[in-house]
């Protein structure tokens, strides 16, 4: 991909052996190759020196003359920040989206898509995805990240690990998710942190712009691709998901995490929330609705906001637009931008939300 964005620039990969020998024994010369027609480094974070003689060199180059790239991004950014503070502007690249690939690549049915995923390795290959998955989990995973934090205790790790992976969808508790893995709340905050700069999960804020009513505040939990989901929730094949009790979880995921990649790719900060009442009425996902920290008794979200909610099922009785038209009424969401995404492949119309099929739904700009 690098290679095709930017065919003029040098090209250069750490993980080559001779280009990491070209560049300890003299990065100023390594650095030089690129100063008349650009350079990608990438794997960059391999040799963290280079980031101290980078700092001139961006100093004195035009924007964009060199382009860092690498797989652990948390060591990527640690370096960036220590170094190249100031200089740099910075693209997160989530796996593929549905966007990307487009319709004739999707599977027949949203199980087989969650179950496949979206990584890059998998969609351009053969590769089995729980192939793919276990090597993942326990290469990058269970190794590379593990060690960013030094821990030690492998088992309460993994642990931890798939306890995330059995709350994807709902609201989190770190008290809970501390006792249930055997280690501190502060602990517990550490890990989730790491997984979150790690890219494979993040949090979906509560929304509350104007709602004169009593809400949960707490976070929800989301993966950034099912397939790892799958996985840790011992789904082998798409038809586990047939009657597997996080059916439904897995569906969301697979709804928001696209909408998180959507505005993630477009180089947008994802303004993506959770709306849940204290009676336990709740809209799956509230995008792009202003601010969620105002708590005044009037307005309501922005003219661009949506809200959606996301039914595996492939039926689409009258109750599920219930929440949503409750929440469009008191937020000021209009029907036209109330959605439900659910299970099945035909999109309508209805007086109350539009339906789209889950096709549609992750192919929604």
């Amino acid at each position: 991909m690098l290679h095709a964005v930017w065919p003029e620039k040098t090209y250069a990969s750490l993980e080559n052996p001779d280009t990491m020998d070209f560049v300890q024994a003299d990065p100023r010369g390594f650095l030089l190759q690129g100063e008349e027609s650009g350079m990608v480094i990438d794997e960059a974070q391999r040799y963290p020196p280079l980031f101290n003689y980078l700092q001139g060199y961006a100093d004195r180059s035009s924007p964009g003359r060199y382009i860092i790239s690498g797989s652990s991004n948390f060591l990527l950014m640690e370096k960036i920040g220590q170094s190249l503070a100031g200089r740099t502007a910075v693209l997160s690249l989530l796996p593929f989206s549905a966007a990307e690939l487009g319709r004739e690549a999707l599977e027949a049915n949203w199980e087989n898509a969650a179950w496949r995923g979206f990584y890059p390795r998998v969609r351009c290959t053969s590769l089995p995805p729980d192939l793919f998955a276990r090597d993942y989990i326990a290469t990058y995973v269970e190794r590379d990240v593990r060690l960013v934090r030094n821990i030690g205790d492998l088992e309460s790790f993994r642990r931890f690990v798939r306890l995330c992976a059995g709350r994807a969808g709902q609201i989190l508790s770190i008290a809970s998710l501390a006792g249930d893995a055997g280690i501190s709340v502060n602990t517990a905050k550490s890990w989730l942190g790491l997984l979150q700069a790690a890219w494979l999960v993040f949090l979906l804020p509560a929304w509350h712009r104007n709602l004169n009513k009593r809400i949960v505040k707490s976070p929800k939990l989301y993966w950034h691709d099912t397939s790892l989901l799958c996985f840790l929730l011992d789904v082998r094949k798409p038809e586990n998901l047939a009657f597997h009790p996080l059916r439904g979880a897995v569906f969301e995921n697979l709804i928001i995490a696209e909408r998180f990649k959507a505005a993630t790719h477009r180089g947008r900060t994802p303004s993506l929330h959770f709306w849940r009442d204290s009676t336990g009425r709740e809209v799956d996902l509230v995008e792009n609705a202003g601010d969620s920290g105002s708590t005044g008794k009037t307005g309501g979200a922005t003219s661009e906001g949506r809200a959606w909610e996301c039914k595996s099922g492939m039926t689409v009785p009258g109750d599920f637009f219930r929440h949503l038209a409750l929440f469009g009424e008191e937020a000021g969401v209009p029907p036209e931008r109330r959605i439900l995404a659910y299970g099945g492949m035909e999109s309508q119309t209805r007086s109350d939300a539009r339906v789209l099929g889950w096709q549609d739904a992750l192919l929604e700009p």
